[in-house]
């Protein structure tokens, strides 16, 4: 049955296992889930964003389900879909009717989106007229992906302006940088993007639109379901450890596993409730997804604990599946300004004259 936004959970799951087995099969250092993405084509979804799917209030809870989905079969592909979603979302929010249309046909082609807006500290990316000069780093599905959502500064100091470039295989990507503990397969790295041209027809919306409110951070949510997918990943290690090795009847173990259980199901609550606030424009939704993002990345860290005492040595070992798993996660779980995310959302709470038991009612 599909979803009100033409995503199909059931062609999703029937994809999962050839996803899980690229996702092992391609840890390693600058790898990309070029399969998985193409799966991802076929089933609909690189084009489902057209159509509702995380860019209306009726698709919240389908993405949810399609980010947790993804991401417990592959972490670096849930980011590099998680990121597809957002480049779109911008797109159908800021664009032109043309650019809108532009946008539409290359998701229906396959074309994977990304959104790169982390500034390499020495050479940032500038927009001298039509020309481009910098360098942005942390770019995942660099030299992969083929439209790529950008940030770049003016002289004019209006804000940061979005561009949609269309790039070539390979086109100013340099993945030696890329050596993290964990989400290898995600084709991270930096793109130089100095002498290429953006032509006015290739804004997106008004200087500043890439950060505007609540979306921007509220947007956090969906990052934080692709970890509570990894949260899963790593419960279903743990069970299926225990089920292969017979130690699962032990009352250590068992205990083990329903506190893992108690926190993936937490994570996936949160995460629930979040998009649903996120994508109906709750005015508290700031607020609530900052308290969600930092709910899920304490469940992630203790079900990581769990699983990695409960199983122990083994699970360290390389062709474990825990191992793989542990390292992307606990590498994606470093997203940016987590103390000041959950200042903010402290603050919101602080502040809210409902009484404490009715702050989200």
């Amino acid at each position: 049955m599909s979803s009100p936004c033409g995503f199909s959970p059931a062609l999703l799951r029937e994809v999962l296992p050839a996803i899980d087995r690229e996702a092992a099969a391609t840890d390693q250092d600058g790898a990309y889930p070029a399969a998985g993405v193409a799966a991802l084509h076929r089933i609909g979804l690189l084009a489902a964003p057209l159509h509702g799917l995380g860019t209306a209030p009726e698709g919240a809870d389908g993405l949810a389900l399609a980010l947790r989905l993804i991401g417990r079969a592959s972490l670096p592909l849930g980011r590099l879909y998680e990121g597809h979603v957002n480049a779109l979302r911008l797109i159908l929010r800021h664009g032109t009717r043309d650019q809108i249309a532009l946008g539409a046909a290359d998701a229906r082609d396959g074309h994977l989106f990304a959104i790169w807006n982390t500034d390499d500290a020495r050479a940032p990316v500038r927009l001298d007229g039509e020309v481009l000069s910098g360098r942005k780093v942390l770019c995942s599905g660099a030299g992969f992906v083929r439209r790529a959502l950008i940030t770049a500064e003016e002289e004019r100091g209006a804000g940061p302006v979005l561009l949609l470039l269309p790039l070539r295989p390979g086109e100013g990507a340099d993945l030696s940088g890329w050596q993290p503990l964990g989400m290898r397969a995600s084709a991270s790295g930096a793109v130089d993007f100095t002498g290429m041209p953006a032509p006015p027809q290739r804004r997106i919306g008004a200087p500043g639109a890439y950060a505007r409110q609540p979306d921007f951070t509220a947007g956090g949510w969906r990052f934080a379901a692709v970890q509570c997918g990894g949260i899963e990943a790593v419960l279903e290690a743990l069970r299926s450890h225990h089920r292969r090795t017979g130690r699962g009847s032990n009352p250590h173990q068992a205990a083990r596993l329903g506190q893992a259980a108690i926190a993936a199901e937490g994570a996936r609550l949160w995460v629930q409730a979040a998009a649903r606030r996120a994508e109906s424009g709750a005015p508290d939704a700031v607020a609530y997804t900052n308290l969600a993002r930092t709910a899920v990345e304490r469940a992630a860290l203790d079900v990581l604990e769990l699983a990695q005492r409960s199983i122990g040595l083994a699970g360290f070992m390389r062709g474990h599946p825990l191992e793989r798993i542990a390292r992307d996660l606990s590498t994606y779980l470093r997203q940016p300004a987590p103390d000041a995310a959950l200042t903010e959302a402290g603050s919101h709470v602080l502040d809210t004259a409902a009484e404490a038991g009715d702050l989200w009612a």
